[in-house]
């Protein structure tokens, strides 16, 4: 952890996904998983991990002990109002900083504290001197700085200078400031507090967060806020894996942050909150290094610069070429050599033909429906078996009791069994397929659909999943039933053997190349 500076031109990242972005609306992460993200957001390499406001709750006191146990390379900080309780709370943690507020626009000070501006001003210099004299970085933030009378915010940042802060935040805190208003109260920061860090932290409310950030930091903000998928309360924090790449790779900006981890990150975020990005989310959104269209598919296989702005591997993504109406014959020939399928020119027709006709019908074309056609078109399919089988399994759910799963598979003529508990019958069963097949394959489920496709009480289930691998081959299956458990683990262990066909095929391509 090295001593902050200004002057390297180094952009420093604020992660708050485990306060403010854990502040999101039906978001609560127990202890240990608040840990497993920290351990993760000091792997993707984060300046500061905001841990969390300790003084809210026994067990947000003890996830910020645990993170502070694991002793990370980033600085441990978290939140406290400008009440001595707040502060000596922080301080008994062993943090590394403290990240000290209070409100400064008048609507905050009249109608929430009460107070004015001139009573305001002493609780932060107050604050400010006192954390100061217990040893810590201290944090300032002038919450609801975009709405704070300007010469009001340059006083209180003037104030907290001298009280010798070393860190100056300007929060957005409604999310209603422009890209413009953000780089006239950095430059008024810059000015009332030469010479100190100067932040941001910006949120969504109008889709600016991102630009916002952005702007601050070309204006000479040195750190900004952002949360891992742009999660936080309402409409959400700046996604903190957009302004890091859009200003290192369209800005020449120098961060820490290892942005080959950006996805791996983003999914564990995903998972332990249950808020998956959308699909065309940039970055890590499932559809952000997808493509479909001919036109397109046909540029990336030639020179994936032509429609990609960045490489797939940079963020720790694979390209994925999608089957459907928009298709050509590139994308599909492509698609089919990942399984071993050479076909002739006027097979490829034929088999483009079909897809088209399937993507015209509204379904969603998967790996599984063109092997189908394929197999229709060439008479040939590829001749590796499937290595996962399912023998049986029980799935046990009702009322006040945890759906459990009990599977039994063949693996490699091999039979394993296993169990596992899940929030829903479905989600039990898939963690005990992941876990009896975890040392053949490491599927990830990365997308999940069920469709009603007939209706009444008996009506059939249709299950779309995408699964993708440690080594980064998707397959997407699709499996169609009355029971949408069943239908749900016949989808999977589909896709875990297209993972499986992939993975051998592209291993016997090295072998010959190697030859």
């Amino acid at each position: 952890m090295g001593r902050l500076t200004i002057d390297d031109g180094t952009v420093y990242v604020f992660d708050t996904t485990l306060r403010d972005g854990e502040q999101t609306p039906g978001v609560s992460l127990t202890v240990d998983e608040k840990v497993e993200i920290a351990r993760q957001l000091d792997k993707l390499g984060v300046d500061v991990i905001e841990a969390g406001f300790p003084v809210v709750s026994g067990g947000e006191l003890e996830g910020v002990k645990g993170i502070v146990s694991l002793k990370p390379n980033a600085r441990v900080a978290v939140l406290a109002r400008t009440n001595r309780k707040d502060m000596d709370t922080a301080l008994s943690i062993g943090v590394d900083r403290v990240h000290v507020f209070i409100a400064t626009s008048d609507i905050h000070l009249k109608y929430k504290l009460k107070i004015d501006r001139e009573e305001a001003l002493m609780k932060a210099v107050e604050a400010v001197e006192y954390l100061k004299s217990h040893g810590v970085e201290v944090e300032f933030s002038a919450e609801d700085a975009t709405r704070t009378d300007p010469s009001f915010l340059r006083e209180v940042f003037t104030e907290v200078a001298k009280a010798d802060v070393d860190v100056i935040d300007i929060p957005d805190t409604v999310g209603v400031a422009t890209p413009e208003r953000m780089k006239e109260l950095v430059e008024l920061t810059r000015k009332a507090a030469p010479g100190k860090l100067i932040s941001v932290h910006c949120h969504n409310d109008f889709g600016l967060a991102v630009a916002n950030s952005i702007a601050s930091v070309l204006a000479g903000a040195n750190q900004f806020h952002g949360t891992i998928n742009g999660i936080g309360e309402r409409a959400g924090n700046a996604a903190l894996e957009e302004v890091v790449m859009a200003l290192r790779i369209l800005y020449g900006k120098r961060f820490r942050i290892r942005s080959e981890f950006v996805y791996e990150t983003s999914r564990l975020v995903a998972k332990l909150t249950g808020l998956y990005p959308q699909p065309n989310k940039a970055i890590v959104g499932e559809n952000a290094f997808s493509h479909e269209s001919g036109i397109h598919v046909h540029g990336v296989i030639e020179m994936p610069s032509t429609y990609e702005p960045m490489t797939p591997e940079t963020v720790g993504r694979q390209r994925w070429l999608v089957a459907g109406k928009h298709a050509g014959t590139h994308g599909v020939e492509a698609m089919l050599k990942e399984y071993g399928i050479t076909v002739t020119r006027e097979q490829l027709k034929v088999i483009l033909h079909e897809v088209k006709k399937l993507g015209d019908m509204g379904k969603k074309v998967t790996d599984a429906d063109l092997l189908a056609i394929a197999r229709s078109v060439t008479g040939r399919i590829p001749t590796e078996e499937a290595r996962v089988r399912l023998k049986d399994f029980i799935v046990v759910t009702g009322k006040n009791v945890n759906p459990t799963a009990s599977i039994t598979m063949i693996i490699d003529d091999k039979e394993g069994k296993t169990s596992s508990i899940g929030v829903g019958p479905v989600d039990a069963a898939i963690k005990a397929i992941q876990q009896v097949t975890s040392e053949l394959v490491d599927a990830r489920l990365s997308e999940y659909r069920l469709e009603a496709i007939t209706g009444g009480s008996d009506a059939l289930g249709e299950v779309i999943i995408k699964v993708q691998d440690s080594m980064g081959n998707m397959a997407s299956a699709r499996a169609t039933g009355p029971d949408i458990v069943v239908a749900s683990v016949e989808a999977l262990i589909d896709g875990m053997n297209k993972l499986l066909l992939k993975k051998a095929i592209k291993a016997n391509m090295r072998m010959m190349d190697d030859v």
